[in-house]
Parts: C-alpha cells; structure tokens; sequence
C-alpha cells in the first residue's frame, strides 16, 4: 500500500474516478432523454447501466484497495485491466440494449468526457516527487495531458460533421490508443517482475498500488472503451453514406420498445 503521507492522491485519484464516472451516467440519461427515448425505456438503460458501471467500480476499488495488484511475484495488474475490456465488448455486441444507447451518444460527447484523461498529470507531478520512474511517467502523463486537453476541441470540431472533421476524430481516437497502449507496457515493464525491463534504479512500484492502481484498473479500460465507441459510430456513419452531424445534433432516437413496435 502507500504511504499514509500520500493521503492526497487517493483523494485525486480515487476522486477523479467518481467524478468520471458520475459524468458517464449523468450524460447517458440526458443523451437519451435528448434522443426521445420513452420514460420506461430511459430509466431501463440508465439504470442497468448505472448498476454495471457502480459494480465494476466497486469491484476495481475494493481488489485495489486490498492490494490484489500489489506485491506480487506474477502481476495480476493484467487481469484488472482486461476483464473490464473483454465484459464491455462481450456486452456490446451481445446486448441490443447497450447498443442502442452507444447509438444515441452524441459523438461530441463520447470524445469531449475524455477530458478527464488530463488526470495524468499526476505522473509527471509524481516524477518530479522521485516516485516515479521517467521512462514510464514521461510518456504516460504527456500522452494523457496531449489527449485530455484535445478532447473537447475534437468534440466540438466534430459538430460540422464534414470528411476533415471524421479524419480528425479517427486520428485523435488512434492517438488516444496508441497513448493508451504505450502508457500500459512502459508501466508494466518498468514495475518489478521477472519481466521487468526498466527503471532498475526506481522501480515502478506506485502504479500497482492502492490508490494509483485506479487508473490502470478502471479509468484506462474506461478510456479504450470510449475509444471504441467513438470509432464504432465512426464506422457505421460510413457505412451509410451520410454526415455523423445528424446524430450529434440529436436526431430523434427511439428506445427499444419503439423500435420493435
């Protein structure tokens, strides 16, 4: 665990992550309530997916907090990071449901939550403290800086709805995968393990532990899925032929009920 002194970033962190999600299902009932969805049908998706989110938050937080991630000789980190991503497409594509809401998501809003990205400061903030090996922390908290702070301008470019600005959100979600990716393998080959290939001399021991082990664990499956929603609504927009602006501007959506009437 970290030291008491820390009390500071389980606030930050731990923090963040409530706001984040509270953010997500705050604007999921006013997208659907935007959308036209029926009363019944919105407090369905909203509340089904409120339960989803809490209980996976719940679940990060308290394997976290009781160091499932920590100490160990073969890292579990990976198991925290995955699941969550697995369970997400798995229920994607298996659940019309959650489809249906993603659907009626303006884009603008899937890309510009991910503002909370800039969260990643607090590697850099951690580096200059000694805490934090340069080899992850550098790229790790630039990355998420760079792609926190673009996040409300795509979001808003992505209103004009024109083919630059579809190039522009696809590239703006790669690099936020590609952050992403990077950030997750400097930190697990710089945290002490047999594979450990880094930072020797300053292990990256915090990112395993309770509360910086939020991150990994919750908001950067979080932000992968985002990402992928953003580019699935990308694709079927293509797919159609058409301007994403209609569905941003809240075209009208129906729920479930009306769609199998």
């Amino acid at each position: 665990m970290i030291d008491p002194t820390f009390g500071w970033l389980a606030v930050f962190v731990v923090g963040g992550s409530i706001v984040t999600l509270a953010a997500v299902l705050i604007g999921i009932h006013r997208a659907l309530r935007r959308a036209g969805w029926l009363d019944g049908d919105r407090k369905k998706a909203t509340g089904s997916i409120a339960a989803l989110m809490i209980a996976w938050f719940v679940a990060a937080l308290t394997s976290a907090r009781l160091g499932f991630y920590h100490g160990t000789r073969v890292p579990t980190i990976e198991f925290g990071l995955l699941l969550p991503l697995v369970a997400g497409v798995a229920l994607f594509w298996n659940w019309r449901l959650l489809r249906d809401v993603v659907d009626a998501l303006p884009q603008r809003w899937i890309v510009g939550l991910q503002f909370f990205r800039v969260e990643g400061v607090i590697f850099l903030v951690l580096l200059a403290m000694g805490r934090l090996p340069g080899v992850f922390a550098w790229p790790a908290g630039v990355g998420d800086l760079l792609v926190g702070l673009l996040a409300p301008v795509v979001g808003a470019s992505s209103m004009r709805g024109s083919d630059a600005t579809a190039g522009q959100l696809r590239a703006w979600n790669l690099l936020g995968v590609l952050d992403l990716v990077v950030a997750v393998t400097m930190g697990f080959l710089s945290s002490p393990s047999p594979l450990q290939a880094f930072a020797f001399d300053r292990p990256n021991v915090l990112i395993t532990a309770f509360p910086l082990v939020m991150i990994p664990v919750f908001l950067v499956p979080l932000a992968i899925l985002l990402h992928l929603a953003s580019l699935n609504k990308l694709r079927h927009a293509g797919q159609r032929g058409g301007s994403i602006l209609p569905q941003q501007r809240g075209a009208t959506t129906v729920g479930p009920r009306d769609q199998a009437a």
